[in-house]
């Protein structure tokens, strides 16, 4: 059996990084710290045995303390640099005291006040940096998005890019039909993978179930195949749609139906690939 790892999580501690866009209001269930501690315990209990952390906000600070702990329920860290920038620079800085392998970065494109940041020049030629890295590229975008996610992908054949939360997540009653024609030109994209992650914050605890969401996996199994979707919890804001447990328990029941070697990559071979996680 392929070692289970656990493609989304986030760990942080707001007293070094300050998460603002947490309402305490709204989001109760998430507003408090997050240690690795918590987070070997989450693995345990959705049978998991180790995880890859993405980054929660968009600071360079907080990848360079994120990489220098060492965890051994962590298989590498998704972080945070500037891509209009210095990546080069960037990156040492992250991996001079590093515990943890850099395996990809993420930027907050969902929340970018550019809404073509995706598209921009200078976003370019850092990707080309990490093309030339080995790294991966972490999209979080939302349906409207996927078309330029597509287009880039395109643009950059040799940059593997994974898509957060299959462009969700979904609120209830949201109409899916924008992100389906979105998610099937990025699966065009041979070097593009999805994360079967994030889809039950978007509904409050108790409100959802498999069946709510099979549609929609049936959609990405459709478009990606099962040799390119990975499991992810994206706790600890799986919380806000009822935890952890529930997820992985709703993506075993829709992924039954698949071959024990297709089961396997999805919970854990294909991240192991895509993130070059040893």
């Amino acid at each position: 059996m392929t070692e289970r790892i656990d493609a989304h999580v986030h760990v942080w501690n707001r007293a070094t990084d300050p998460q603002d866009w947490i309402d305490p209001v709204t989001m109760g269930a998430i507003a408090r710290d997050f240690d690795t501690h918590a987070l070997a315990g989450m693995l345990r209990a959705t049978g998991m045995e180790r995880a890859i952390v993405v980054q929660a906000t968009n600071s360079l600070p907080e990848s360079v303390r994120l990489a220098a702990s060492n965890p051994a329920s962590v298989a590498g860290l998704v972080c945070w640099v500037d891509l209009t920038g210095d990546v080069t620079a960037q990156l040492a800085r992250i991996e001079e005291n590093a515990r943890v392998p850099v395996v990809g970065v993420r930027h907050l494109v969902h929340t970018d006040r550019d809404p073509e940041w995706l598209l921009r020049p200078d976003v370019g030629l850092g990707l080309q940096a990490l093309s030339a890295r080995g790294l991966t590229f972490d999209l979080v975008v939302r349906d409207w998005q996927l078309g330029q996610a597509a287009r880039v992908a395109a643009e950059h054949p040799d940059l593997r890019f994974v898509l957060d939360h299959l462009g969700g997540p979904f609120g209830e009653g949201a109409d899916q039909s924008v992100w389906a024609d979105g998610i099937r030109a990025l699966a065009d994209r041979p070097n593009c993978l999805a994360k079967l992650s994030g889809l039950s914050s978007g509904f409050r605890p108790g409100t959802w179930s498999a069946e709510v969401f099979e549609p929609v996996v049936t959609t990405a199994l459709e478009a990606f195949g099962p040799g390119r979707l990975a499991y992810g919890s994206d706790w600890p804001l799986a919380e806000l749609g009822g935890g952890a447990g529930p997820w992985r328990e709703t993506v075993d029941a829709l992924v039954e139906g698949l071959s024990e070697s297709e089961r396997d990559g999805i919970l854990g071979g294909v991240a192991r690939s895509a993130y070059s996680a040893a």
